[in-house]
């Protein structure tokens, strides 16, 4: 039975976890994903790890901050004030806002999580909700096809 090389294209499953075992992702066997090994649509820890697997194995792979959503950064904490959210919405710790920012003349929704309320402020973090933290996967192969 063949291996799996690079630019071969991957059927996967997939538990992702944080170290803490909270999950955070699952792509399970009956709605799996497909893709392309070298097309960076994974970390590369990721897809280095499933070269060489074959259908039917299983890994589990670990990915570093600077590899999954970064570090966290103090740069996108911002406090703005309470008033700001107007009368119909109470900010409460845990809430996800979305905040609209223009970029390349676009309007975009940008998801932020209220972390703290202090007297007439409000703390929003922008950082990923992931961010900082090792995402450890227990990957299952399904299926792949040679490219080349």
């Amino acid at each position: 039975m063949s291996s799996i090389s690079k630019n071969d294209q991957v059927t996967i499953s997939f538990t992702g976890k944080l170290d803490n075992g909270d999950v955070f992702m699952v792509v399970t066997p009956e709605e799996p994903i497909s893709i392309t090994l070298g097309q960076s649509e994974l970390p590369p820890t990721v897809e280095n790890a499933v070269v060489g697997m074959k259908k039917g194995d299983t890994k589990k792979i670990r990915v570093t901050p600077d590899e999954g959503f970064g570090h966290r950064t103090k740069d996108l904490l911002h406090e703005v004030p309470t008033a700001s959210f107007g009368s119909k919405v109470t900010p409460k710790p845990g809430m996800i806002v979305s905040q609209k920012i223009e970029k390349d003349g676009q309007q975009l929704d940008v998801p932020a999580t209220i972390i703290e309320l202090k007297d007439e402020k409000v703390v929003i973090d922008y950082n990923h909700p992931l961010a900082g933290h090792h995402l450890n996967y227990e990957l299952t192969i399904l299926d792949f096809q040679k490219q080349g």
